[in-house]
């Protein structure tokens, strides 16, 4: 698999240490070079989109414009069930603090509460440049439920409280390779990567 002729140079537009790993281990089969956004001192953009993908698109023409390449960028976060699909777009910033200040208030805001079911989502939008105006979005989704109490020391974010029932563990005790395969982030790059490809066969 390899990206269009247009693109040689990739940019990664996300400062998230555990996404860029992610991201990069899933880019691994494209036949471009991928450079994450600090390398050309990108500040985050500003999030001000209301879905996932408005604010996947406004990250993308950011790290574009200004590197003046083209852009890859993720927008994901939990959604749950009993709480009107929050955090949401507010995934990372839920409690002010870092994962286990989010992790803590997610608890708390589900104390009580029988309906666990969540999921996590995952928008890519890649721009070829940063006027694109018909920017690839797509969507991963991955179905699960939030645990009482954290399990597991893997990952990053929710993944402690993320019980995943086909596996039977939560995803922070999912291997990386495993996790790769069968999360909403990778099951985007998997829809991305088909995307590319019917556009290369056109």
């Amino acid at each position: 698999m390899i990206m269009p002729n247009s693109i040689q140079t990739l940019v990664l537009a996300s400062n998230n240490s555990g996404k860029l790993v992610e991201l990069k281990h899933l880019l691994e089969p494209i036949g471009c070079t991928v450079l994450p956004q600090s390398e050309f001192n990108i500040p985050d953009a500003d999030e001000t989109g209301l879905s996932f993908i408005e604010n996947a698109i406004l990250k993308a023409r950011h790290a574009s414009k200004i590197a003046n390449l083209p852009a890859l960028a993720d927008d994901s976060g939990l959604c749950v069930d009993a709480l009107g699909g929050a955090p949401g777009i507010y995934s990372a910033r839920y409690s002010g603090g870092g994962d286990s200040d989010n992790n803590a208030k997610l608890l708390r805001e589900l104390d009580g509460v029988s309906d666990r079911r969540a999921q996590f989502i995952c928008c890519l939008a890649l721009v070829r440049h940063w006027q694109d105006p018909l920017p690839i979005t797509v969507v991963g989704q991955w179905r699960g439920e939030i645990l009482r109490d954290i399990q597991g020391s893997g990952g990053f974010g929710y993944d402690p409280l993320f019980w995943v029932e086909q596996t039977q563990c939560s995803s922070a005790e999912l291997s990386k390779e495993h996790k790769s395969k069968i999360s909403h982030r990778a099951r985007a790059m998997q829809a991305l990567l088909d995307e590319l490809s019917r556009e290369q066969n056109a």
